[in-house]
């Protein structure tokens, strides 16, 4: 068998994607089931060696991937670079030879290059040798946190072909079986009795310790991510994919949620993304379609203006950290970032800004040693105590909000 080749992947800084990046590298960001490098290496075959990140990014990156980080270790041969905000594994990239280079058509921004090592130090720090450019016409880099809605559908296919390698197919016990996809299903997975499982249209994956709660119903495809919970009588629909140690009940459809994060009560989610450390109060119910059924405009970040998503169908993205009170509304498009906390009657419409705490009394910031406070506590109950690292860069962000406001 050949090994896996060498790839490096690379946040460009570009986009305006700061609800899914601020405590991760962009390449970091669950983009279907998996993250966007763990898709991209499963299915070209490659082998990540080293990630280039934003300075801010660092020290957290380095934790939570136990990669070098900004350097470029020496390898024998070339080493495909591939930009962290490509999420799809695309033949362009597959099929570049050394010293060829891919560029976005609309953008002109770098997609991928395969390179020596000294060639890719030499791009990565600003000093470009000359390339032969192969231009992409289709955009293929997300830009605006609305493009993990566009890409979901694509990269969760492809997503359980992958998974399909290493989860055996399962009949569970006592369980409704439709369709004639695959259920897939971790041997220490636990899918009770008087579970429906829809595979019609796709197939239902259930990876390493997840469980899934009598009542349930689940239409494919999706996924259910290692040691997440649907609980009782929750309906799970299609294109929806659970990080690790996540807990949803209501209704929930093609949403992507990066990992622990609770939609732990009734209420409607749908065509979403939520971060880490996301909390939905009970009730919180979201829209996913404009009543007069017209493409969703959305805010990408305060103070940016309005843009058309390209989308009919787009709910919310909701930064890590982001809490709702009880019956709280979030209104079609709109974007939450880093911490904030909505406690008002009004809904949630537009951009709501890093650790806004809103009540019907106005919106202010989140006090910093409060917040910090809160956060321990909430990854405390998962039994995960933040790194200094990671408490630092929460801190920094929060003085940033504060000192930009």
């Amino acid at each position: 068998m050949t090994d896996p080749a060498p790839a490096i992947f690379f946040d460009d800084g570009q986009g305006m994607l700061a609800p899914l990046r601020d405590l991760r590298p962009i390449s970091e960001v669950r983009t279907g089931a998996l993250t966007s490098r763990e898709r991209l290496c499963a299915a070209l075959g490659l082998r990540a060696v080293a990630l280039f990140v934003q300075p801010p990014h660092e020290t957290i990156a380095a934790e939570a991937t136990g990669l070098p980080i900004n350097t470029v270790p020496d390898h024998d041969g070339p080493a495909l670079l591939i930009n962290g905000r490509c999420p799809l594994p695309l033949d362009a990239l597959d099929a570049l030879e050394p010293g060829q280079a891919a560029v976005e058509g609309g953008s002109g921004d770098l997609v991928g290059a395969r390179l020596n090592p000294d060639d890719a130090r030499r791009l990565l720090t600003g000093d470009a040798p000359e390339l032969e450019t192969i231009t992409i016409d289709d955009r293929v880099l997300l830009a605006r946190p609305w493009h993990v809605r566009t890409t979901r559908d694509a990269c969760l296919k492809i997503d359980l072909d992958l998974l399909a390698r290493e989860l055996p197919p399962s009949h569970p016990d006592g369980c409704c079986l439709i369709g004639d996809h695959p259920v897939l299903c971790a041997p220490d997975a636990t899918v009770f009795p008087a579970s429906i499982l829809d595979t019609t249209n796709g197939p239902i994956a259930v990876r390493a310790g997840a469980t899934i709660r009598p009542g349930s119903t689940i239409i494919g495809p999706v996924v259910i991510g290692e040691r997440s919970t649907v609980l009782d009588k929750a309906l799970v629909k299609a294109n929806t994919a659970l990080g690790p140690v996540c807990k949803v009940a209501g209704e929930i459809g093609g949403t992507i949620l990066q990992g622990y994060a609770n939609k732990g009560h009734d209420g409607h989610l749908g065509d979403s993304w939520l971060g880490e450390w996301v909390n939905l109060g009970a009730g919180t119910t979201n829209s996913n379609l404009l009543n007069t059924y017209s493409e969703v405009t959305s805010v990408a970040q305060p103070h940016a203006h309005r843009e058309k998503t390209g989308e009919t169908f787009f709910g919310c993205a909701l930064g890590d950290h982001v809490k709702t009170a009880i019956g709280t509304r979030i209104m079609t498009g709109a974007i939450v970032h880093t911490g904030a906390m909505w406690a008002a009657t009004a809904p949630i419409s537009g951009c709501v800004d890093r650790f806004a705490w809103a009540t019907d009394k106005g919106v202010r910031h989140y006090r910093v040693d409060r917040f910090l406070e809160v956060m321990r506590a909430s990854m405390g109950r998962r039994t995960i105590e933040p790194s200094d690292a990671y408490t630092a860069r929460v801190a920094a962000l929060a003085e940033l909000t504060l000192a930009e406001s």
